[in-house]
């Protein structure tokens, strides 16, 4: 599952990337100092996996991961090829979900493409950009489809629902505003639209504005309004902040707490940030759990048992027998997996069961 970092040209979304990734991404102040996407594996921090290896002692500590992509900044006419638009319009497309960066700081240092700090109109720019080049991607299927209609009227349907679709799009707002039942969304499955992909808001604030509310903060406030009207998340964050704090957390976790304290912070915006992604996604995790390792695998919710046990290999799936399922908090209680087999917490479970989060599993299979 990947998630594109995107925004206006220096808005910081290298440098987001580079606290989230560690990865090093070119971070400069002009615009598309980026143009090839930098992509790199995150760790989703879990507590969960943190008190399983204090219980076996493992080998091996392996967490979930989650990939970010920093994409090159979008700017007004990108839908018709300027900035090298059409190149970054496909990069977007690729991606699973959206973390839109919006600055929301002033500093006369850091120039802005736009010339002022408006966070309303720089999103105003980017979902333009995206809703015009969905537009005239979903007039072509239309036209198409509308000349196969006369042999296949079953598509008609599908035909009707492109086009609510179509009909807020003109009107400026997303496709993932639009609301469709289950049965509308199946039949435009196969369309990926940049407007229909899950969004997160990054408000990039200032160090003074660190621990206030963001109904409270000025140049937030709008873009809150904004996030709200999509039911999206917003995350005000002050990235050269984040960035000092994944420095001290690869050095000291005692000055990162330090630094945290110092600003009223509860832990680092990146792990909220990370943890929203995950969610955004739609994400689980199940827990394998022992002596060699620990380990947290991803699924999507509502996976059924063999599927997740192809997670680990396609054999587990092939040969499914059952799942032997103990809830993390039953394990912990317990203190070890034979203490709560006796305690009759460990269940066995077949086929249909769907793997619920922080379920630690053992299967069984025979190929």
């Amino acid at each position: 599952m990947k998630l594109g970092i995107v925004g206006l040209p220096n808005v910081g979304k290298s440098s987001l990337f580079n606290a989230l990734t560690k990865a090093g991404a070119m971070a400069a102040n002009y615009a598309f100092c980026t143009i090839d996407p930098n992509v790199g594996v995150v760790a989703v921090k879990d507590y969960r996996l943190d008190e399983l290896a204090k219980m076996y002692n493992p080998e091996k500590y392996t967490p979930a991961t989650i990939e970010f992509v920093d994409i090159a900044g979008l700017v007004k006419g990108a839908s018709k090829g300027e900035g090298l638009g059409n190149k970054f319009l496909s990069h977007i497309r690729e991606v699973d979900a959206i973390v839109h960066v919006v600055r929301c700081f002033e500093n006369v240092d850091i120039i802005h493409v736009e010339d002022k700090v408006d966070p309303s109109r720089d999103v105003e720019i980017i979902n333009t950009e995206l809703i015009l080049s969905d537009m005239e991607m979903l007039e072509k299927i239309i036209d198409r489809k509308r000349k196969l209609l006369k042999g296949d009227s079953s598509i008609e349907p599908q035909i009707k629902v492109l086009e609510k679709i179509l009909d807020t799009l003109n009107e400026g707002y997303c496709a993932r505003t639009v609301d469709l039942t289950e049965d509308e969304s199946a039949l435009i499955s196969d369309i990926q639209l940049l407007t229909s992909k899950p969004v997160i808001y990054v408000a990039n604030i200032s160090d003074g504005d660190v621990g206030k509310d963001a109904k409270d903060i000025p140049l937030v406030a709008p873009l809150l309004k904004i996030a709200e009207s999509e039911n999206a998340e917003l995350i005000p964050l002050c990235v050269s902040i984040e960035a000092e704090l994944a420095e001290l957390g690869e050095e000291s976790e005692e000055d990162q707490q330090m630094f945290l304290e110092e600003f009223g912070l509860d832990c680092p915006g990146l792990e909220r940030l990370v943890a929203s992604s995950y969610k955004l996604l739609g994400l689980i995790s199940y827990l394998t759990a022992g002596p060699k390792e620990v380990r947290a695998w991803t699924i999507t919710k509502g996976t059924k048992a063999p599927q997740a046990a192809g997670k680990i290999h396609s054999d587990f799936e092939r040969g499914f027998i059952r799942a032997e399922v103990i809830a993390y908090e039953d394990l912990i209680e317990k203190g070890s997996t034979a203490a709560a087999a006796a305690a009759g917490l460990m269940r066995s479970e077949g086929k249909e069961y769907v793997i619920k989060d922080g379920d630690v599993v053992l299967f069984r299979f025979n190929v």
